[in-house]
């Protein structure tokens, strides 16, 4: 009769909430730069995306930071937490059982002792009549997805990072060669100038001025060497090196890497592969579970315990006199602060957590737009240099051969081939910046991940 009282709430509809829903928040039909790419998301898009570029060494380095990067490895032991944490929300929903045994002594001074032993044990089951426990439960699984989620987008912020740290270090490889170069070059305009400036052909100030460039471009070297030291220790630190132990051989950025073709995406691919909106999204519905126990938190509660025990003043005998009772207990919250005050924290964690999965969502609409103008604008910059390059090279050589026929000094042809340098120098920094635009572009289109449709265990069984 009680059992059937209490039963009948449950059939009046769902007790712990409305079904889980997606957040509503921004959305995009189409992205602004669309035309900047044409090749399909599932030609080129994979986890080990960075194989596009088709460098060994960068291979290489990447499946040492996968690993042994410590902030992945970070990531890797929160999930295990996380999983481990189901199992406790598992624990709750099983019964328990508890055994003692113990003696006492009792008597006046003098007299006799009296002796007394006893043993008892108990069996206790909540049970879980509106599914509060399996809510918990289900709240704990989708943290264990969240965790999982982030261990992607830490495995794609660790290969994006690593690849353009890369990038930089083979570009500061290649400058580093040409401004020793340059260097040489301007050393020769320089001897040029001083021999000109002792035949009294030159004032002493374009000889100062000169000089002065060279000690401009070997500060610069000096520079470029710094730095190319710097990043080195950076992948050391991504690839779980002491910084100083990796030694990256040198290489030339416009041979060692090769410029690729990716995929735009699109809105619908983004919101259900980019790793951090899907944790996002997986923890609104882990708050959205706790909601749903808060909610049936408020509802009475039925325990079962079973009890047996016996006590006696021998210790042989204690077997003898066994008894045994079985009772339940309904628990009905008529006044409890606190269970009230659990559901309002619930749902306004609730609404922290749709807010966070809003604000990954419009960052991730930056974050592709952003990428798409980086890299459309900087390839229309390459066009652009390479026929700046081309027609500076034209005019090398015209110098050069008016130099055999005496009509240019060789202070021209030096001028003319260190105005190539530059331009050289422009191109290989406009190379870098197209692979690190690739690579937030990978990045920010979620790096290859399949589609992962978050949905609570409802619906999963109702699908």
């Amino acid at each position: 009769m009680l059992l059937g009282a209490l039963l009948l709430p449950a059939a009046c509809g769902n007790l712990a909430g409305p079904d889980y829903q997606r957040p509503e928040g921004p959305h995009k039909d189409t992205w602004s730069a669309i035309d900047a790419v044409r090749v399909s998301a599932v030609e080129t898009i994979r986890p080990d995306w960075w194989r596009n570029f088709n460098d060994p060494y960068l291979d290489t380095l990447l499946a040492q930071a996968i690993s042994s990067n410590y902030d992945l490895q970070v990531l890797a032991a929160r999930t295990g937490v996380a999983e481990a944490a189901i199992g406790q929300a598992n624990a709750a929903r099983l019964p328990t059982v508890d055994a003692s045994v113990g003696g006492r002594q009792r008597g006046a001074a003098g007299g006799p002792v009296n002796q007394a032993y006893s043993q008892a044990a108990a069996i206790g089951w909540e049970v879980d009549l509106w599914g509060k426990l399996k809510k918990g439960v289900q709240a704990q699984e989708a943290e264990l997805k969240a965790s999982e989620a982030d261990w992607r987008a830490g495995y794609l912020t660790l290969a994006a990072d690593l690849s353009s740290t890369y990038f930089r270090l083979r570009q500061f490889d290649e400058q580093i060669d040409r401004q020793r170069l340059a260097l040489e070059r301007n050393r020769r305009i320089a001897g040029i100038y001083e021999s000109l400036y002792d035949e009294g052909v030159v004032p002493r100030t374009q000889l100062l001025k000169q000089q002065a460039e060279v000690d401009g471009l070997e500060n610069d070297l000096l520079e470029l060497q710094r730095l190319r030291a710097l990043a080195e220790h950076a992948l050391a630190t991504l690839t779980g090196t002491p910084a100083g132990e990796l030694r990256v051989p040198a290489g030339h950025l416009s041979t060692a890497v090769d410029l690729v073709a990716v995929p735009a995406g699109l809105p619908a691919s983004l919101l259900s592969r980019r790793p951090d909106i899907v944790a996002a999204e997986y923890r609104v519905l882990q708050a959205h579970e706790l909601v749903g126990q808060a909610r049936l938190a408020r509802l009475p509660s039925i325990s079962l315990t079973a009890g047996s025990g016996t006590t006696s003043p021998d210790l042989g005998s204690l077997l003898s006199a066994w008894t045994f009772g079985l009772s339940q207990v309904v628990s009905i919250p008529i006044f409890d602060p606190a269970v009230q005050a659990r559901l309002d924290t619930s749902e306004a964690s609730a609404q922290v957590a749709e807010q966070e999965y809003r604000a990954a969502v419009i960052r991730a609409f930056e974050d592709v737009e952003n990428a798409l103008v980086n890299l459309t604008h900087r390839r229309e910059q390459r066009r652009e240099l390479l026929q700046q390059a081309q027609k500076l090279r034209v005019i090398a050589r015209q110098v050069e051969a008016q130099l055999g026929e005496g009509l240019v000094s060789q202070l021209e042809v030096l001028e003319a081939e260190r105005s190539v340098l530059a331009a050289e120098q422009q191109l290989l920094l406009n190379r870098q910046l197209i692979l690190s635009a690739t690579v937030e572009l990978y990045q920010a289109l979620g790096g290859g991940w399949p589609a992962d449709v978050v949905q609570s265990a409802e619906r999963r069984v109702e699908h």
